[in-house]
């Protein structure tokens, strides 16, 4: 991509100066925008730098409405040529990863700004053609050795943690790594769509106002220790000094783009150095990213197993055993649950991201999601979870029983998929659903939306899928299938318990099967008491029912959960 010239002298000098920042300010990219925020839509995805975008800015910001920063989805498919439902979708997705809470306006209209860092940043995992061979553009796909990869992607998610090859997968730390490095490669053209320009002495100069840099928040962070809800306005030196109540001088944007490299490179040598510290066994404390700690017991008896990372918190490498989160264990907003195998997987409390990935015969409930679940090339797993959107990408033989506030969009290489109404609670559910803004009355489970194509053979495909085969959609749960999740009722101890049964109402068919199902065990149970035995016959009827029933514990591996989660 070409980078945009910024060297032109600027015609508005500004009083303060980059070096009244720190050297050792640390920056990371923001991940939630790479890993929740792409869709493989063609007409989405660049690569001509600014050349389109630039044309688009222009288009968009000089149309004659009472807020021409403003975009909604008509405007935007209009621009691009593309279908309203598409549009929609974006925008949507936007929504979803913008760092702030808008409410339910920013899914509807976007600010210019925000949608063109957006749609930059939709080349970061980019189809390439198979016989592409340019080094520079392979280098921007990511990751190059993944679970997409043609010999990683073969592999079912048992296979993958049994196999020598899960040690190249890249791990979190990897990933902002080359996210940071992207950005850095790219910064040029990013400050160039976010800068205005001006004339001074017949030069065009670009220059860029407080509000327009604050739009950088949606790509980088600050990634202090310490500085947790810092932000990038916050610590960057520009308008630091600015009185109040005067309008913010303009910074030149060459300044802003000298400040921002000069402190990504600093960050990314400090990654590499913490890297090496860790390939010599010396992982220092204050460094540690993805690695778990040493698994331990808590009071209840459950695995403990969870590292904190930058508020986001990792429950991984479970094998047969049940984990219970709550959100008093959960520090930050933001939680991934990897690679758990046969295992049974609670995280109840209020998110704003979440992501289950390379899991397999596993039961994962996820409270509640205000902004986006992701479930990814998982394997016979059951996902229960109240979320506003979910997307599901190259999953196998796997049922999601979702309160789901947007269609479920599903991407890639998929077989088998069930989806099905939400089928449980626990106590805090309505209280965790008010805190992040999920809508009990409306649930569009039964609506999930296929995009994009797949080819699994293609090791550079774009990780949700866009090539020469239609991904395949999920089917709905037949209703003799479904049946209710029960949550001990343990869980409930943080507050007074104030949810009572499942927040979202059940569809006709599900509910008349299920009515059936519950009189049918009235009935025999009836039965079964007014049977006329004998003492001695009764409890031998008796006896035969609860070696069934242990038999039936057994052979469903239910017997492990409830040894794991016996109460004290």
């Amino acid at each position: 991509m070409e980078q945009t010239n910024m060297d032109a002298e600027p015609p508005l000098p500004h009083p303060s100066s980059t070096s009244s920042a720190p050297l050792h300010l640390l920056l990371r990219p923001r991940r939630e925008t790479f890993e929740h925020g792409l869709l493989p839509i063609p007409k989405l995805i660049f690569s001509d730098g600014t050349l389109t975008l630039a044309s688009l800015k222009a288009t968009l910001l000089r149309r004659p409405t009472p807020f021409p920063h403003l975009v909604d989805a008509p405007a935007f498919a209009d621009a691009l040529d593309i279908s309203l439902d598409h549009a929609r979708l974006a925008l949507q997705t936007l929504a979803a990863v913008l760092p702030s809470d808008p409410g339910a306006a920013a899914a509807a209209a976007a600010d210019v700004h925000d949608l063109l860092l957006f749609l930059y940043v939709q080349s970061y995992k980019r189809l390439l053609p198979k016989a592409h061979k340019d080094p520079t553009a392979v280098a921007d796909v990511w990751p190059s050795t993944s679970a997409f990869d043609a010999h990683l992607s073969a592999l079912s998610p048992v296979q993958l943690l049994r196999s020598s090859t899960r040690r190249f997968i890249p791990s979190q730390a990897d990933e902002e790594t080359h996210q940071l490095s992207y950005l850095q490669k790219h910064l040029g053209n990013i400050l160039a769509l976010l800068a205005d320009s001006v004339e001074y002495e017949g030069d065009e100069s670009l220059v860029l106002t407080a509000q327009n840099f604050e739009h950088l928040e949606f790509l980088i962070q600050v990634a202090e220790k310490g500085s947790e809800g810092v932000s990038l306005s916050q610590a960057a030196p520009f308008f630091a000094n600015s009185d109040p109540e005067m309008p913010d001088v303009p910074v030149p944007a060459a300044q802003v783009h000298d400040w921002l490299l000069q402190h990504i490179s600093a960050s990314l040598e400090h990654a590499a150095e913490t890297e090496i510290v860790k390939d010599n066994g010396l992982v220092r404390p204050a460094d540690q990213d993805v690695p778990m700690a040493d698994a331990s017991v808590n009071s209840t008896g459950l695995q403990n197993n969870v590292a904190y990372s930058r508020s986001q918190v990792f429950v991984e490498g479970f094998y047969k055993t049940s984990v219970v989160k709550q959100a008093h264990d959960i520090k930050g907003d933001s939680i991934k649950v990897l690679n758990c195998h046969d295992s049974i997987i609670y995280t109840l409390a209020p998110l704003r991201y979440a992501t289950v990935y390379g899991c397999s015969d596993a039961t994962i409930v996820v409270g509640a999601v205000g902004k986006a679940l992701r479930v990814e090339h998982c394997e016979r797993v059951q996902v229960i979870s109240v979320t506003r959107r979910i997307c599901i990408a190259n999953c196998r033989e796997c049922v999601f029983y979702l309160g789901v506030n947007e269609q479920p969009l599903i991407l890639g290489d998929n077989h088998k998929l069930k989806v099905a109404p939400y089928n449980t609670y626990y106590s805090q559910l309505d209280e965790h659903m008010a805190q992040v803004g999920i809508d009990a009355t409306v649930n569009r489970w039964d609506e999930p939306l296929v995009l994009g194509m797949v080819d699994p053979h293609d090791p550079l495909s774009h990780p949700a899928g866009v090539s020469d085969v239609q991904a395949e959609s999920a089917t709905c749960l037949d209703p003799d299938q479904f049946s209710n999740f029960l949550i001990p009722s343990w869980f409930g101890t943080e507050s007074a318990q104030t949810t009572k049964q499942n927040p979202f109402s059940l569809p006709e068919s599900y509910r008349t099967f299920q009515n059936k199902s519950h009189s049918t065990l009235q009935e025999t149970q009836q039965v079964i008491r007014d049977v006329q035995l004998e003492k001695e016959k009764k409890r031998e009827l008796l006896c035969a029912l609860h070696m069934h029933f242990k038999d039936w514990l057994y052979a469903s591996g239910h017997i492990r959960q409830l040894y794991c989660l016996q109460s004290d």
